[in-house]
């Protein structure tokens, strides 16, 4: 079907549309982190055009930045302090004592249970006769 438009014209469009990224296209962890470093300075607009031209959801790239801080950030600021893990270990050892009480409050309720069915099934059973 013609449309008048010139064979030039439409190689040149889909030149134009091949050297373009596509969406799903997979980057590389060195390209999301050029990628970061590349719009951290950006104002929003700014960003939000780059991330249209070059095909990535703004989100995406917030998520990328996440990820580069969390890589970059030092082992130290991670790692817990001795006094809150002391603290952690008290308390894991308070919860483990308090679930074993509540288990064996629960035992004891469900054998008292039991016991109770068995004895009224038994005078039950004296009174039909």
């Amino acid at each position: 079907m013609e449309v008048g438009i010139g064979v030039g014209t439409l190689q040149r469009w889909r030149d134009e549309i091949q050297s373009m990224p596509a969406r799903g296209r997979a980057w590389t962890a060195p390209s999301r982190l050029q990628a970061v470093i590349t719009t951290a300075a950006m104002a929003e607009a700014d960003k939000s055009a780059w991330c249209r031209e070059q095909g990535v959801y703004p989100t995406e790239l917030a998520k990328w930045c996440a990820s580069a801080t969390c890589a970059l950030s030092d082992p130290q600021d991670q790692r817990a302090s001795p006094q809150a893990t002391r603290k952690d270990k008290v308390r894991i050892k308070e919860l483990e004592r308090e679930l074993l009480r509540k288990d064996r409050a629960l035992s004891e309720t469900a054998a008292l249970l039991v016991l109770s069915k068995k004895v009224t099934a038994i005078f039950s059973r004296g009174e039909d006769a």
